[in-house]
């Protein structure tokens, strides 16, 4: 099955994204069925929305921008990171073939159907990532090394012919972009730094005996409470730690 691109749109943070798809079957994921909508909105009554319940996983490479890199270090940056991710998604196993993600120029957003366990995400992913990036950055030089900030959420997502919104994106989003989900990164050499809303913290995490839990710390965001935890050498966790 194929799919058209839609056209770049711009994010909360200004940045813009094209929509990276898998071929998967229809509805797995929240992908629109082929024909019209169900409905669509006139003056007459209200809008119909199709939505389907998601993890939402957003990844946002630290410093992408700087000027330090050219743009040949930045396109080598991106191939490490999509090759880090989906070896990471392999590696736990969660099906990256059965997942929808969309290209956001300096990172992914990634949306798993509600039958993958979202236990996979915090107990086996972010270990999976983290050894992929310090592989990555083992053979490359300086500015094409990758340090990454990771958002977990999950909720209702709304999609349609140009691709999906809700509320729940838009606060994975917030999510990723919070000041201190920066500067978490920016204490410790890990190369993740991983911020998880309350919901998924509360429901997901703390229930997990492999989630190591314990490492989490309570932050107040713009978007309310989250919780962080860096992820890379055991060195750095203790120096989280003592900092925290």
């Amino acid at each position: 099955m194929s799919f058209q691109m839609p056209e770049p749109q711009a994010r909360p943070s200004g940045r813009t994204r094209r929509s990276r798809r898998s071929a998967v079957l229809t509805g797995a994921i929240g992908i629109a069925p082929a024909g019209p909508l169900a409905e669509e909105l006139d003056w007459r009554g209200s809008l119909g929305l199709t939505t389907a319940h998601c993890t939402i996983m957003v990844v946002d490479v630290e410093g992408f921008g700087r000027h330090s890199r050219t743009n040949p270090n930045k396109v080598r940056v991106r191939g490490g990171l999509y090759r880090a991710v989906e070896r990471a998604f392999a590696a736990a196993g969660i099906p990256w073939g059965g997942c929808r993600h969309e290209d956001l120029g300096d990172g992914v957003l990634v949306l798993a159907p509600a039958h993958v366990s979202k236990a996979l995400f915090v107990d086996l992913l972010l270990g999976a990532l983290a050894d992929e990036l310090l592989a990555h950055n083992a053979v490359h030089p300086a500015p094409e090394q990758i340090r990454l900030r990771l958002a977990l959420h999950a909720g209702e997502v709304s999609y349609d012919e140009h691709g999906v919104t809700g509320s729940s994106i838009l606060h994975a989003q917030q999510l990723i972009d919070a000041p201190e989900l920066k500067r978490a990164l920016a204490q410790t050499t890990a190369v993740l730094a991983v911020i998880a809303s309350d919901w998924v913290f509360d429901e997901v995490i703390r229930h997990s005996e492999r989630s190591a839990a314990g490492t989490y710390r309570a932050v107040e965001t713009p978007g309310g409470r989250a919780w962080i935890r860096p992820v890379g050498r055991r060195r750095d966790l203790g120096r989280w730690r003592r900092l925290g």
